[in-house]
């Protein structure tokens, strides 16, 4: 106690910074400006009068960071040994932030949502060469696949158990989802995140923004933003699966305080965990932009060219245990070609103190096939035969296929913003894209047919308006109290024409207007504690293959969802926790029921009610100097309130039908875990230990334990390291080992249950993939996709 009673009373006192932010140039006050302190979860926002104050901080040595929306971002230090009052001056600058290009449709604090931003250095820590769901895969709620099983080639995610036809992507608030399929092929942009700039990712419906309904989360993307030093860039990358990733970036600079330019070229290849699973990818960015007077004029240009062994059948059930890196597909050209060019414009004006405008227009060209072999296929099947050749009959011929997409995807994307710096800020935007996609299919060789060359049997096209408008606002009521409010038109027509790969015809037309309010309160209870609450309507329209599947009589119905969101926030200088509760209440949500159309194909159904409930939490410490902790769990009910399955009956040709009561939502694991372990043992090193928990996720809507995916648990080890030399600006050196554990998992997978029940049909039809059911007479035909073991992926990066 003596010894305590000594110590210096610096080392148990908890002090204060407080102060005011000005304009160094007019002496104004800057109401909601943003200071953090470095090495801290601390980030405070200078209330209407520009006055903050920054508590709880023990005595130290501590880097202010001030930033504000038009004025340079200034760094201090500040010496804290007793409470300490500052004034800090910040110089406005004539070249307007890029980030304006992107606030209309990003979330904050105030608008009562739940989201996760990740900024340069988030992202290019994360960054190991593989595709954008595996770099965002330690966030909340959120669950990555990959075909191949490393992470590279087609990749997706699910979060909070919504698929990729219901998560809306952007970049630079330009729409980036298939109009039709609704879904994002990361594949056809390949080492985007390394001229990412910054990621929003909001769970739930979020903030209205442009393209595809947020029927579940959203993901805002912004690009590379101005460099003001001029630098070149070369990166190589190597890892298991003869991985390999070449990369040269560089950027101008300014010049003459008015220009800048932006380029990357990226090449990635890899030979798959799974057999012949290879990807060969190709992709450059281009960015040239022009600082005027308050204003930004920026083009963008980046393509992706991918070449990827189909990989998409997955491997049989009891294949796992032998052989879980099987492929079916042996044909040498088995291969999925696509090339996807965007082009953006981008423009932002202020135009005075309290108002700005943002414009872009955008075009994206894709085609593009996939190439299959067929043994001995029916050549009715292609409006072909059957044909005569002596005294035969040929009926049937091995050939090779390409089925084809040629689209134009265009439109103007608009937003202007008001703020009157005190407490009212308000966006309305607007949005016109229209889509053109033809499908069409050739056969481009055949033993048999006499076709003649790329004979063609069946075309289609799809032609898609979708014009949107927003307004939204914020308003604080006090400085401890914000309402938000947001109301979204949508208005969707969508012409199909012409015939599918069997002879369907696809005429139609299909209307939607959509009406969807949101709104948000946010209530700071003190310096450490707030809460926010949110309720949100999102409308969805039915998917193409929907609509082609479905019988003429039973069109698809379009999704309603209310979404309720609820969030808890603790702030103190060296922790942070988050506890977000959310009930999203589901009308006619199209899901999987085994039903067929009347030529027996799986179609997609209205349910009546379904609903997803559940609690993330994040937490988030800077332990000491070296040791930092950062954890998220969520923890969810994922069901249909009364599901009603259809099961093929081989013998009979009709389906077997069963009430089967409240069941759980595929792919939507009760528990998700995420857990960081952060190491920095001195300056420059960084040492990450990622441990991932995905609990039991069933593949299809049925609740069969005979049809799910077992929990799995994985832990990553990545070492970044700098080192900063005189003539060279630094050298990156990563290295990662993937799965150390050497974790057999499987993260997805397809499912097709029949019944045959008076043993005409014994369920093998000579096919691996069908096994026989715990019910007697049932069949499940399923494929898997395995994950890699243990793997790892080094690289280094000199910056010039």
């Amino acid at each position: 106690m003596l010894i305590l009673s000594i110590l210096p009373i610096s080392l148990w006192a908890q002090f204060s910074i407080s102060g005011t932010v000005r304009d160094s140039k007019t002496n104004e006050l800057l109401p909601a400006a943003h200071i953090m302190v470095d090495n801290n979860y601390k980030r405070i926002v200078s209330d209407k009068d520009g006055v903050f104050s920054i508590r709880n901080l023990k005595a130290g040595i501590y880097q202010l960071q001030i930033s504000y929306m038009g004025f340079e971002t200034k760094s201090m230090e500040v010496k804290l040994e007793k409470d300490t009052k500052i004034s800090i001056k910040l110089i406005s600058t004539t070249i307007l932030e890029d980030e304006v290009i992107i606030m209309a449709t990003r979330a904050t604090e105030k608008t009562g949502t739940t989201f996760q931003n990740l900024d340069k250095e988030d992202i290019k820590k994360a960054d190991i060469g593989q595709d954008i769901p595996y770099i965002l895969n330690m966030t909340p709620s959120l669950v990555s696949t990959s075909d191949a099983g490393g992470g590279i080639g087609y990749t997706g995610m699910r979060i909070r158990g919504t698929d990729a036809s219901r998560i809306n992507v952007t970049i630079n608030g330009i729409p980036v989802n298939d109009p039709e399929s609704q879904g994002v092929w990361w594949v056809n942009m390949p080492d985007l995140a390394s001229s990412l700039n910054s990621i929003q990712i909001q769970r739930g419906v979020g903030t209205s923004t442009n393209g595809t309904s947020s029927f579940g989360a959203s993901i805002n993307m912004q690009t590379q933003k101005l460099s003001i030093e001029p630098f070149a860039e070369v990166g190589l990358t190597y890892g298991s699966f003869n991985t390999q990733r070449y990369r040269l970036n560089t950027s101008t600079g300014l010049i003459d305080n008015k220009w800048s330019i932006d380029a990357r070229l990226s090449k990635i290849s890899s030979d798959g965990y799974i057999d012949r699973a290879s990807s060969d990818l190709k992709s450059f960015y281009v960015s040239g932009a022009y600082y005027g007077k308050r204003s930004i004029l920026r083009f963008n240009v980046f393509s992706g060219k991918e070449k990827t062994y189909q990989a998409w059948y997955g491997v049989p059930k009891d294949t796992l245990e032998t052989n879980r890196t099987f492929n079916p597909y042996t044909y040498d050209n088995e291969t999925d070609n696509y090339q996807q060019d965007n082009y953006q414009m981008l423009y932002s004006k202020e135009i005075n103190s309290h108002w700005n405008l943002n414009a872009a227009l955008h075009y994206t060209k894709g085609r593009g096939y996939y190439e299959s072999f067929k043994e001995d296929a029916k050549l009715s099947k292609y409006g072909l035969g059957p044909y005569y050749i002596g005294g035969d009959t040929i009926s049937r011929s091995d050939l090779i296929q390409q089925k084809w997409l040629d689209n134009d995807f265009y439109g103007i994307t608009a937003s202007l913003n008001y703020d009157n710096k005190k407490n009212l800020a308000v966006s309305i935007g607007a949005s016109f894209n229209q889509y053109n996609g033809d499908h069409f299919g050739k056969i481009i060789w055949a033993e048999y047919a006499l076709m003649g060359k790329d004979y063609e049997w069946y075309r289609n096209n799809g032609l898609k308006n979708n014009f949107n408008f927003f307004a939204k606002a914020n308003y604080d009521i006090s400085s401890s109290f914000s309402i938000y409010g947001d109301l979204q038109f949508q208005m969707i027509d969508y012409w199909m024409s012409g015939i599918h790969d069997d002879f369907k015809d696809l005429d139609g037309y299909h209307h939607f207007e959509f009406v969807n309010p949101k709104m948000g309160v946010a209530y700071k209870i003190n310096k450490l504690n707030s809460f926010y609450f949110s309720a949100a309507i999102a409308q969805k329209e039915p998917t193409r293959n929907d609509f082609r599947d479905a019988d003429i009589s039973k069109e698809p119905k379009s999704e309603f969802l209310i979404d309720y969101e609820a969030g808890y926030s603790y702030s103190a200088s060296n922790i942070k926790i988050q506890a977000n509760f959310y009930y999203m209440d589901y009308t006619d949500q199209l899901i999987m029921t085994g039903k067929i159309n009347n030529v027996g194909t799986a179609i997609m159904t209205n349910v009546d009610k379904s609903y997803r409930a559940g609690i993330e939490l994040v937490a988030a410490a800077h332990i000491s100097k070296w040791l930092n902790w950062s954890f998220n769990t969520t923890l969810s009910q994922n069901k249909i309130s009364s599901f009603t399955e259809y099961v093929d009956d081989w013998d009979t040709y009709g389906q077997e039908v069963t009430e089967l009561g409240t069941t759980d939502i595929a792919f939507s694991p009760n528990v998700i875990i995420g857990n960081q372990l952060e190491f920095i043992p001195f300056k420059n090193l960084n040492i990450a230990v990622n441990t991932k928990y995905v609990g039991e996720q069933y593949i299809d809507n049925t609740s069969s334990k005979e049809r799910m995916l077992d929990a799995y648990f994985t832990t990553d080890l990545r070492f970044n390291y700098t080192i900063k030399f005189k003539h060279i600006k630094n050298i990156g050196i990563n290295f990662s080992i993937n799965n150390i554990f050497n974790t057999m998992y499987v993260s997805n997978a397809w499912v097709y249950q029949y019944k045959s029940g008076d043993g005409s049909y014994d369920g093998s039809y000579g096919d691996a993939y069908s096994t026989p059911s715990s019910k007697a007479g049932y069949y499940n035909m399923a494929g898997y996709f395995p994950q890699a073991g243990i793997n790892f992926m080094t690289g280094i990066t000199i910056r010039f």
